[in-house]
């Protein structure tokens, strides 16, 4: 692909990256403000409606797109390096300082606690890990990577729920690795894994492989895309459809239509079950088929988020939070209201604000966003010889 040697930004991978990045803000201001994201389950279809299930169900798409798309971005970057150590040691160390970030920046936005009573692994640490471990396996060939990649995405679902008892070490190492759960470590601090590292690593190394398709002409490019959408999704009917293995959650027939497809497409993302990585890969894979090549103002507007997705990420965390204590003082609750201890955002019980409020509000924080992201991507292309930039 023209370009590749020069560069390893593509604009197609900017704009699905830019916009799974504003999708994924609508869920973070819905843990936040929406008024009822403490009770309510937006997924349990007892009590959900379908606005409030497809608000949470839309952002599944994110986070296996971005650790795909990092896998992606860092193939393209090492065929412009095109040196193995050099590679090495800056998904290395690029990891480390991603695991860095989320353990001390991101917690911080997330849970606003100066005494970090919370530990929370989530997107960012799966993506930190997923470099350092991708940089153990550079030296293999790239068809033994994507063996290693599909063997994980197919098989890891075996080992979820398999827990160890009466020893909380090697429970928390089994779940660090390949399932969700939360640890305490002491009386007034826990740590919560929400993002288990080698399913997550499974994705981040199809990524990597898959790479090598953006290295192709225009039209075989288009092809490869539209059939590796093609295959994911044919993947997730069939499986879904078998009913028998890919996911824990077994669908079934519901008293409406509407809910009997919510049923369906209801699928595990903690860990990313089998068929949650078919079913959001694969509209990945459609578009960024879609955006191939283009070149218009819906595509530009989001690739300006994509340029810049970790500005966006930790900017939005603080501004969300600001915002939220804005919401509780001026709703009539006092510093002493404040809930403070473990898994507290620091929001009281029965503040907060109507689902409409929570998506006038998403539309007003991208809108601001834009021009913050705009200048910011403008100052990474017009410095490219300051390194720092590149770990931001």
């Amino acid at each position: 692909m023209e370009g590749v040697s020069k560069t390893y930004r593509i604009k197609s991978i900017d704009f699905v990256r830019g916009l799974v990045i504003v999708i994924m803000a609508i869920d973070h201001v819905r843990d936040l403000l929406h008024i009822n994201s403490f009770s309510q389950d937006p997924l349990d279809l007892k009590t959900t409606t379908p606005l409030l299930f497809m608000t949470r169900w839309i952002t599944h798409l994110c986070a296996p797109t971005f650790v795909f798309l990092a896998g992606t971005s860092a193939y393209l970057m090492s065929l412009q390096q095109n040196d193995l150590n050099k590679t090495r040691k800056f998904l290395l160390t690029r990891g480390l300082w991603l695991i860095l970030l989320e353990l001390t920046v991101i917690n911080l936005g997330v849970w606003s606690d100066f005494k970090f009573r919370t530990f929370l692994l989530q997107v960012i640490f799966a993506i930190g890990s997923g470099f350092c471990l991708l940089a153990l396996f550079l030296k293999l060939r790239i068809r033994t990577l994507g063996v290693l990649a599909l063997v994980i995405i197919f098989s890891h679902d075996l080992l979820t729920g398999l827990k160890i008892e009466n020893n909380q070490t090697l429970e928390f190492i089994r779940t660090l690795f390949f399932d969700r759960g939360f640890f305490k470590i002491s009386e007034d601090r826990g740590i919560m894994v929400a993002y288990a590292a080698i399913p997550w690593f499974g994705i981040m190394l199809l990524g990597f492989v898959f790479g090598k398709v953006f290295t192709q002409s225009d039209q075989q490019r288009k092809k490869s895309l539209l059939l590796a959408g093609l295959t994911t999704l044919g993947l997730f009917l069939l499986l879904r459809s078998v009913n028998i293995y890919g996911d824990s959650r077994h669908w079934s027939v519901q008293d409406s239509f509407l809910y009997s497809v919510f049923s369906f497409i209801d699928v595990s993302k903690y860990p990313p079950s089998l068929l949650y990585t078919c079913i959001t890969l694969g509209i990945m894979f459609f578009a960024l088929r879609l955006a191939d090549a283009e070149d218009n103002v819906f595509v530009n507007f989001f690739r300006t988020f994509g340029k810049v997705p970790m500005f966006f990420y930790i900017l939005h965390w603080y501004i969300v939070h600001v915002s939220m204590y804005i919401m509780v003082f001026m709703q009539g609750y006092s510093g002493s209201d404040i809930p403070l201890g473990i898994m507290q955002f620091g929001r009281p019980e029965g503040a907060g604000m109507s689902l409409g409020f929570v998506y006038l509000y998403w539309f007003f924080l991208i809108v601001c966003m834009y021009p913050l992201c705009r200048w910011y991507g403008n100052y990474k292309d017009s410095h490219p010889s300051k390194v720092w930039l590149k770990y931001l």
